[in-house]
């Protein structure tokens, strides 16, 4: 008897945005196999639009795509609107520099063509787990930083600090995506629930009073500026 592969594994509904016709077919193919259901987008355009007006469980996104719209920009109108959907870019741009910059514009894992789809099933169910333990966490840590969403505590080294709600929640926020480029506009709809930019300093000063409390009397910082892009809380700027 034929085992079969679809017991015991995640569903998953996916977006695949990739212009390449027989990468596209390799893709859909497995993952029916494997009791999936997927949706090409075949440029940047549809792509675009899927990935920001529908709901998937993870976004399969080809970095060279034909027009204007790169596998880039679809990633960071995403994350720019607060769409936390996993992402999992797949390139022939294989060079360390070019897989860092995917990494840190938000993807969630990268992986070069050629490949071999069952690592690509692999890399898939791994950041769909990861995205939902995310969700339904409720401690963030990152070095000696602590956050703990049920007490709605925060220490850093064993000292708690005090934070007003407005500091935990913009905290929660970068923590939840630590390690990441977190842009103006993300912040303004995840912390403020605001739908468009104020034109005033509001984020400027809370991440500077949040610095105070989290970084002054530390030999390491946590919440670092990237100029040009927003904010990041990492341990290595």
């Amino acid at each position: 008897m034929i085992p079969d592969k679809r017991k015991d594994r995640l569903f998953m509904r996916c977006l695949i945005i990739e212009d390449d016709a027989g990468t596209a077919q390799y893709i859909q193919s497995g993952l029916t196999e494997w009791g999936h259901v997927s949706v090409l987008a075949k440029n940047g355009v549809d792509g675009l639009y899927l990935a920001t007006q529908e709901s998937w469980d993870a976004v399969i996104l080809d970095r060279m795509l034909p027009g204007q719209i790169d596998g880039m920009a679809i990633l960071s109108t995403m994350r720019s609107l607060g769409k936390h959907t996993p992402v999992l870019i797949l390139s022939a741009l294989a060079s360390l520099d070019e897989r860092v910059r995917g990494l840190r514009s938000g993807a969630d894992d990268y992986l070069t063509k050629p490949f071999a789809f069952e690592e690509l099933k692999a890399r898939l169910d791994a950041v769909i787990r990861r995205s939902s333990l995310r969700e339904n966490q409720f401690e963030f840590t990152l070095a000696d930083l602590r956050l703990d969403l049920r007490s709605r505590k925060v220490e850093r080294g064993g000292k708690i600090i005090h934070l007003q709600p407005r500091e935990f929640r913009l905290l929660e926020f970068l923590l939840r995506h630590q390690d990441q480029v977190v842009t103006r506009t993300m912040l303004l709809e995840g912390v403020w629930d605001y739908h468009f930019d104020p034109q005033t300093g509001v984020i400027d000063v809370q991440i500077s009073r949040l610095r105070q409390k989290i970084d002054k009397d530390f030999s390491i910082p946590l919440i670092h500026t990237v100029r040009g892009a927003g904010y990041m809380i990492s341990t290595h700027g």
